[in-house]
């Protein structure tokens, strides 16, 4: 076994997630030989850096990113901070020789993005993304139905990501509202994984046409000197609260998207629907250990539609977690096994996917997609170098 010194740059709700996915390792995937050893964690917010060190024993803590990437202890970072930090942040880390697992999307803007990606193969450093969902069990099932055939060629790809965790206009403002932190809204924050899957499942997209909407154009500032959002001051709103549109795929299957984060109903619909030739598949997060089947539709005529499966250690990762049939997993358990595939392209030395060139893909059929919201058109989604 091999001890590998782990840092985690950003202490908030995600920065105790990866923590705690480090920390499950040992346990859940012994097979690849490595030992997560938490060296340090690190936030701008001293009380956050402190309470993640004692939570999940790092050995540290620190206010500032510079002091644990120049730990020499540390061979690989996640980061987990805000959207605008992230350029900042994997360049040092590069230039540090620290292998990158970072949130999605990794650069703010697609440009930002290039010069991460520039920064990444100059130091030949190892990255990795979050994009978590193409890690549950039954997204890994649907990949394998795919690339063997079982539903033809593929024609259609539809996904949706509705969450209402902003559907109240008393919801405070916070980073995700402000574009110069954030970049775009639901493009950055929500539709990266549903562009991920697209890519993941039916393969690159080369054109789309879509449109924005933003509902609450202003939120209350919080304050703890103010008892009610009835009294805070109002700032504006400088981001997109819904995307929709629609895509063509290099391989010419159609498909269409939406993500919005104040609709009324879905608590977390993420939702992909994919429709070939010769079958179909329906998965969705809410109900994210099963999927959705439809086989064969000429050889039974009588018994068309879909069948519903249940995730069970047959399926790829589910026996890491759980021996039983219908015990599924979790939101956190798909983190784990994130962070296993990136120890694991990292004992191996070989870059492992998603890494920085998905998220690049990611990023360039977003850049099309906001080009879409200026000239009301078709826009070309542009193509990576080298591929």
């Amino acid at each position: 076994m091999r001890s590998l010194g782990i840092g985690v740059i950003g202490m908030g709700w995600m920065g105790h997630t990866h923590s705690r996915a480090y920390r499950q390792l040992q346990d859940r995937f012994n097979e690849i030989g490595i030992i997560p050893h938490l060296i340090c964690c690190a936030d701008a917010i001293e009380e956050r850096a402190k309470e993640g060190m004692i939570r999940h024993g790092f050995s540290s803590f620190t206010t500032d990113w510079n002091e644990l990437l120049q730990n020499e202890q540390i061979s690989a970072v996640s980061i987990t901070t805000p959207n605008d930090h992230h350029q900042n942040i994997i360049c040092a880390a590069s230039s540090a020789k620290k292998h990158v697992l970072c949130e999605k999307p990794v650069g703010k803007t697609p440009s930002q993005t290039v010069v991460i990606q520039d920064a990444i193969k100059k130091s030949g450093v190892l990255s990795f993304v979050g994009f978590n969902y193409r890690w549950a069990p039954m997204i890994q099932y649907a990949k394998q139905l795919i690339d063997q055939g079982q539903l033809g060629e593929i024609t259609h790809f539809r996904s949706r990501y509705f969450e209402g965790y902003a559907r109240s206009p008393d919801e405070p403002i916070s980073w995700r509202f402000d574009e110069s932190v954030s970049g775009t809204g639901v493009l950055n924050d929500m539709l990266s994984h549903t562009t991920d899957l697209a890519h993941f499942l039916v393969g690159s997209i080369k054109m789309v046409i879509s449109n924005r909407k933003t509902w609450i154009k202003n939120r209350p500032v919080a304050s703890s000197e103010t008892p009610s959002t009835n009294s805070l001051s109002q700032q504006q709103v400088t981001n997109e609260d819904y995307v929709g549109g629609l895509m063509k795929f290099s391989n010419d299957a159609r498909g269409s998207f939406e993500a919005c984060r104040i609709i009324t109903g879905p608590q977390q619909e993420l939702k992909v629907e994919i429709n070939g030739t010769k079958g179909a598949i329906i998965w969705d997060f809410e109900r994210m250990n099963e999927l959705q089947v439809y086989l064969n539709p000429e050889r039974e005529p009588v018994r068309q539609g879909y069948t519903r499966l249940f995730s069970n250690p047959e399926y790829p990762f589910h026996k890491h977690f759980n021996p039983g049939q219908g015990t599924g997993l979790g939101y956190e358990d798909l983190k784990t096994i994130e962070v296993s595939r990136f120890l694991s392209s990292v004992a191996e030395g070989k870059q492992a996917a998603p890494g920085i060139q998905e998220a690049l893909e990611v990023a360039f059929v977003h850049e099309a997609v906001a080009k879409s919201w200026e000239s009301e058109q078709w826009e070309e989604v542009r193509p990576i170098e080298g591929k």
